[in-house]
Formats: structure tokens, sequence, C-alpha cells
């Protein structure tokens, strides 16, 4: 990609990640290039990178969206990151050397502090990187790989939690401290355990709020014209 493309990229790829940018959200590239001042040829160039990243699809006649997913096929692919993210967690609490341990240690107590500032956004991030040091401790590419990808996908529908922003920190920090000393002390099934249960906490509420969702607008009354 060109260096247009690919600023083009991360500012559109963050805004997804973050839930600025929703599911089923269209992407008009015209509107792209003006937001960008640029052409809309690194725009195009942008667009299909996400396209291969599974982040968004382009649709006939309605151009490109940001990827929406049935409730069956989301509720696969976060049963599948559950099970791929505790193996991970398992063989990294085998793996992971003295120095990757201290590091996990330590976002664990920035993240901490995060929470007990009430810092969203610095939370959001080291939780990030929280996880991804986790799929690196696995020393396993294929699952590391696989970890990551579910989670580049899932990003934008884990926006959709339905606790408050508060408990949300607090409850995630809670599950952090575990997992953490489950690696550490080098419990490969207390980790695969602890992760499992967060994630699946997770998984569950985003599944009920979803839902709850959908069922709310299948209960609304078509508009009918006035005769």
């Amino acid at each position: 990609m060109s260096t247009y493309a690919e600023d083009i990229y991360n500012n559109l790829a963050e805004q997804i990640l973050h839930g600025k940018l929703r599911p089923g959200q269209r992407l008009d590239e015209q509107s792209l290039a003006a937001t960008f001042n640029v052409s809309r040829t690194p725009v195009r160039e942008a667009l299909k990178e996400l396209a291969t990243r599974g982040l968004i699809d382009f649709v006939p006649r309605r151009g490109a969206i940001v990827t929406q997913i049935s409730l069956d096929q989301l509720a696969d692919m976060l049963d599948a990151e559950c099970e791929i993210e505790a193996l991970c967690a398992r063989l990294a609490s085998q793996k992971m050397n003295a120095l990757e341990k201290s590091m996990l240690q330590g976002l664990y107590e920035q993240g901490k502090d995060a929470a007990q500032r009430g810092d969203q956004t610095a939370y959001w991030a080291i939780n990030r990187s929280f996880h991804e040091l986790i799929g690196r401790g696995a020393h396993n590419e294929t699952l590391a790989g696989l970890m990551q990808d579910l989670r580049t996908r899932l990003a934008p529908f884990r926006q959709a939690q339905p606790l408050a922003h508060g408990e949300r920190l607090n409850r995630s920090r809670d599950d952090h401290g575990a997992v953490v000393r489950a690696i550490v002390a080098g419990d490969p099934e207390a980790a695969y355990t602890v992760m499992r249960d967060h994630n699946a906490r997770l998984a569950a509420g985003v599944l009920q709020l979803l839902r709850s969702h959908h069922d709310s607008q299948a209960r609304q009354p078509e508009f009918m014209p006035t005769p």
C-alpha cells in the first residue's frame, strides 16, 4: 500500500475496532476521499486491505460496508475465540519465560491503575497489549495468528457490552489478575479455565444484548401508508 493508503487504512481500522464505525455502516469512497483530502485511489487501496482483514465487505449496489455477521455466525466465532485464547493462556503458562511473565504482570498493573482512574481509553489500549502478549507467549504462531484474527474481526461487536463502563473495567481487571496469577504460577489448567471464563462471560453478554436488540427490531410494526 502507498503511504496515504496505509494512513487511511489505519484510521478506518481503528474506528471500526473501537466501534466508531458500526457493523452495517456504509463507507463511501468519495466521502472518504474528501475527508482525508486525497484522490479515490488510496481510499480504494485502504478499503481492499480492510476487506482482506475481514473488517469490511463489498456488497453489490451498496459498496463497502463494515462487516455484518449473523447472530449464529457471531456465536460460533465467539465460542472459537474462547477456546483458542484459553488454549493460548494454557500454553503461555508453560512456555512464557521470566521476562514475558514480568511484562504481563506489568501490563496488569498498568491496567489496574487505569481502571482505578476510570481511564477507559488507556485501559482498553493496555487490554489489547495484554491479550496480544498472551498470544505471543504461547509460542505457537498458528494459534497466535488465529487468536489475533478472531479478536480483530470481533472487536466491533465487543463494543456492544451490556455493563456500565466502570463495571466493565473492574470486571476485566479482576479477570486479568486471575489470568496473570495462573500463568505466573505455571498452572496450565487454571490459566485455561480463567481465560475461557473471562471471554465466555463477555461473549454471553454481547450475544444477550444483540439478541435483545434483534428481537425488539423484529417486534416493531411495519409502516403502513395512510389510505
